[in-house]
């Protein structure tokens, strides 16, 4: 046996049984992905997967226990590659990071440029997607930390901790009507069509619970997973837009009621939390259970959160279960 045949196995169920994606993804023919996993599956005796003529069709009982074996095979192989580059390179290499839009976008840009001043000679590589593809790229070792609000936590290979709260505003013209009111309601923002995120992205189901709760049924008149193109739209008087903090607080069209900073010129928006209708958000940090980190991985999770200092990034990743470590208080 040999690591092609493990990793062709492992992408193979990544990837539903389906070996056409599965030869795409790894750059390699479809016949030779069958080959190898038939010839593993003969030296040990046992079939990994049940086939309908050359189709597989569904993962076997010892399949699975197959599979629980590869993963802590080909994980503890790339935690002795970050441990050979860590230890033989000090303080160089690539540093993976996925994250959704809003993280990227608003969150990391200082953090990453301070881990560029103090390790110079780390690469960023930075991954966008949803928060189930920011889990898919840790547990594929696409990326050694992620960074999301929703889903992280639903993955039970996955190792997350709280990294900072945030609520959402609601954003306007400078000269709607709700601009002049102090206190907004969920009536009034129910009654306006809304510009918003996707329901998979950035509190979305906060907003959509505080509605239900409530017995309301707003219009949604756009979704988006890009905080700019909400923001876009909310200027074109499309709507009212609910959208993070985090992505108005520097931008100097805004007049924020929580911000007093403002742009050189008049702003033209207005931004008011509404933290008090929606509640708090949690955005997580997240690695691979089990994972290596290297040290410019713990750096860059001290520059997020003062929280995430190395020891209590230590201690959870060796005892991820363990009470008080995943949701320590923020």
């Amino acid at each position: 046996m040999n690591l092609h045949q493990f990793r062709f196995v492992q992408e193979a169920a990544r990837h539903k049984l389906n070996l056409t994606e599965t030869a795409r993804v790894l750059h390699t023919s479809q016949p030779g992905i069958s080959k190898a996993i038939l010839e593993l599956e003969e030296e040990l005796g046992i079939d990994i997967f049940t086939r309908h003529g050359k189709r597989l069709t569904r993962i076997t009982e010892p399949g699975h226990q197959v599979l629980n074996s590869i993963e802590i095979i080909m994980r503890e192989l790339n935690n002795l590659k970050r441990i050979g580059e860590e230890f033989s390179q000090q303080e160089v290499g690539t540093l993976s990071v996925a994250a959704t839009h809003t993280q990227a976008r608003y969150v990391l840009p200082e953090p990453i440029a301070a881990l560029r001043r103090q390790c110079p000679r780390v690469t960023v590589s930075l991954h966008q997607g949803t928060p189930q593809q920011v889990a898919r790229m840790l547990l594929a070792d696409e990326a050694e930390i992620g960074i999301a609000t929703e889903a992280l936590d639903q993955f039970e290979d996955l190792v997350t901790m709280p990294c900072y709260e945030w609520q959402h505003v609601a954003v306007f013209p400078s000269d709607h009507p709700l601009a002049k009111v102090e206190r907004l309601s969920l009536e009034q923002l129910a009654a306006e069509p809304l510009v918003t995120y996707h329901p998979s992205f950035t509190g979305r189901t906060r907003i959509d619970t505080a509605f239900v709760q409530r017995g309301l049924h707003p219009q949604i008149a756009l979704e988006a997973i890009d905080s700019d193109v909400i923001k876009t739209y909310v200027r074109m008087g499309m709507g009212v837009g609910i959208l993070a903090e985090m992505a108005v607080r520097d931008d100097p069209a805004f007049a924020s009621s929580f911000d007093a900073k403002g742009g050189p010129q008049p702003a033209t928006m207005v931004a008011k939390p509404v933290g008090y209708l929606f509640g708090r958000n949690t955005a997580r940090i997240a690695f691979k259970r089990g994972a290596y980190l290297r040290q410019f991985v713990y750096t860059l999770a001290e520059l997020l959160s003062p929280r995430l200092t190395r020891t209590l990034l230590t201690r959870t990743m060796a005892h991820p279960d363990s009470e008080g470590t995943q949701d320590y208080g923020l």
